[in-house]
């Protein structure tokens, strides 16, 4: 029997300006995510449709998780490959295509890690662990749009 995770957190609307949603512009679209015993996450929409650009907004929120998931996942399979990484950095990037409707749907995201190990050595290992991290990442195999990859593996100075 497979294992089951649950994860549990609370989205709290803030954005009531006094007046509710009495139409389109009387509210914000200010939330916060919380879960216990973790910092809040100030979130809101996409400033395209209202939004504060000073907070997180879901689309953000949902390249970052595949990011973080598949970064996770790389570093656990190059700490068992023997593969040193001693610093990782990835500006993802994603692309959400709006419907005539008004919603819309990603189309793809594209992860771009720039990869430090300490031996040349590694740098072959370190680039094809990358296929294997995202067949494991969780969120990437929930999506249904494609996660590209254009990682870069460097040594680090010493």
């Amino acid at each position: 029997m497979a294992k089951q995770h649950t994860y549990a957190l609370t989205t709290r609307w803030t954005g009531n300006k006094g007046e509710g949603t009495t139409n389109y512009r009387s509210y914000d679209r200010d939330h916060v995510v919380s879960a216990e015993n973790k910092p809040d996450i100030p979130a809101s929409s996409d400033p395209s449709f209202r939004g504060n650009k000073s907070r997180y907004n879901p689309e953000e929120l949902l390249v970052a998780s595949l990011a973080s998931c598949h970064m996770l996942w790389y570093l656990h399979l190059c700490a068992e490959a023997g593969v040193v990484v001693v610093d990782y950095t990835d500006q993802a990037t994603g692309t959400m295509i709006e419907t005539p409707d008004g919603g819309g749907h990603f189309s793809e995201v594209t992860l771009s890690p720039v990869v430090l190990v300490t031996d040349e050595a590694m740098i072959a290992k370190a680039n094809e662990l990358h296929h294997q991290a995202n067949k494991l990442c969780f969120i990437a195999n929930s999506c249904n749009f494609p996660v590209y990859h254009k990682p870069i593996c460097r040594v680090a100075e010493k």
